[in-house]
């Protein structure tokens, strides 16, 4: 059981990289449009629509990645406290 665990501990830790990394690659002008800006986009936009529809970008920065991942931290931190109480 505790693989489980660790294996989707894991998991949420490598889709917040992702996150960073697709925030990091808007600096950069035609990042998004490489094969991996391709691959991130699809797989992180999905999950930061869901914080841009009730937070509105403030000026041009845009607030919902640094949400989305605090979020993800909130998650990874009640995953091992799920694991304490069953264990």
């Amino acid at each position: 059981m505790f693989q489980l665990f660790q294996l989707l501990d894991t998991a949420l830790y490598v889709y917040s990289l992702a996150l960073i990394v697709y925030i990091f690659m808007s600096w950069f002008p035609g990042a998004r449009e490489s094969s991996i800006g391709s691959f991130l986009t699809k797989i992180c936009e999905p999950y930061l629509e869901q914080f841009r529809k009730f937070i509105p970008p403030i000026g041009m920065i845009d607030l919902s990645p640094i949400v989305g991942i605090f979020v993800i931290h909130l998650a990874r931190m009640g995953l091992w406290e799920f694991y304490k109480i069953l264990f």
